[in-house]
């Protein structure tokens, strides 16, 4: 029997929808709520039945939200919060405090909105103070005291943070540019202490490779408008690519880059309003990694 009551759907049966429409793979969904993936199934084809609708579209390749999924899905989002949020309430331990939370420039515009947008309906007492800059000064800022957790690249030779994703790195410039491998190299870098200036220098000096700085900015803005002018290329990750640039193909006399990773650092202490953010933004990596995957293409 269809069940159209909307308060009688168990929430879930939500959680694991919700799951699967982030993460668009039932396997990884099961990673992430620690079950299998045959309960995850079970659970989708459960909540289809009562809701009398296809929310899925599964084949071997893909997982994709149909209409009434897609429409189904800040829904879901809005009961869960108000579920929790209840829960905390009753049980009297609505989480308070302030949070100084550093992010990667890169990410200012991918996914960052709806990560934080989620924290905050979680837990709405908590004060969010938000500082976004380059990864190497937000690891000597979170050094100094001065920030309770960072979503940045992780630091060349470093073990601290928690691995988020990991990505290459590559050269990026204007489409169909072609450096002359007679001339020094013109680069368009952050300023120190960026990671990626570090590994890309580094790379260059191991390989024997020239090169000069032609343009220094700490805004991606900035990075795109002297490459878009044709003053020279930048190294950059993959999958956060400014609109208006593209990857310059393979060529021996650029260096390969090796990979970066981006990771979480701080908020440790359980039960703590950073303890509460670092576990939001490693829960959910999958919406930052496919809002990176969904820029505008280069």
């Amino acid at each position: 029997m269809t069940i159209t009551d909307p308060a009688l759907i168990d929430p879930e049966l939500l959680r694991f929808f919700l799951a699967v429409a982030e993460t668009r793979n039932f396997t990884a969904a099961a990673a992430r709520l620690g079950s299998r993936q045959s309960a995850v199934s079970q659970k989708i084809a459960r909540l289809e039945t009562q809701l009398d609708r296809r929310l899925f579209i599964r084949d071997t390749h893909s997982v994709t939200l149909t209409v009434q999924g897609a429409t189904l899905l800040p829904y879901a989002r809005d009961v869960l919060t108000a579920s929790l949020r209840f829960g905390h309430f009753v049980q009297g331990r609505q989480m308070r405090g302030r949070v100084r939370f550093g992010i990667s420039e890169d990410f200012a515009l991918a996914g960052l909105t709806g990560v934080l947008s989620a924290f905050r309906r979680q837990h709405a007492d908590i004060e969010l103070e938000l500082t976004i800059g380059l990864s190497g000064f937000l690891h000597e800022y979170y050094d100094a005291g001065r920030l309770d957790v960072i979503f940045a690249k992780r630091q060349k030779n470093s073990p601290r943070g928690r691995t988020v994703w990991r990505e290459s790195l590559v050269w990026i410039g204007p489409a169909n540019i072609y450096p002359d491998p007679d001339k020094p190299l013109p680069l368009i870098l952050y300023p120190p202490p960026s990671i990626t200036r570090t590994l890309a220098l580094d790379a260059l000096t191991a390989a024997g490779r020239e090169w000069k700085i032609v343009c220094t900015s700490s805004s991606v803005n900035g990075l795109r408008a002297g490459a878009l002018a044709g003053l020279g290329i930048i190294p950059h990750s993959r999958r956060l690519i400014p609109a208006g640039l593209a990857v310059i193909p393979f060529s021996p006399d650029l260096p390969e880059l090796g990979e970066i990773e981006f990771v979480v650092l701080g908020g440790e202490e359980e039960g703590s309003p950073a303890a509460a953010l670092a576990a939001s933004l490693l829960q959910d990596a999958d919406r930052l990694s496919a809002a990176a995957d969904n820029l505008p293409a280069g």
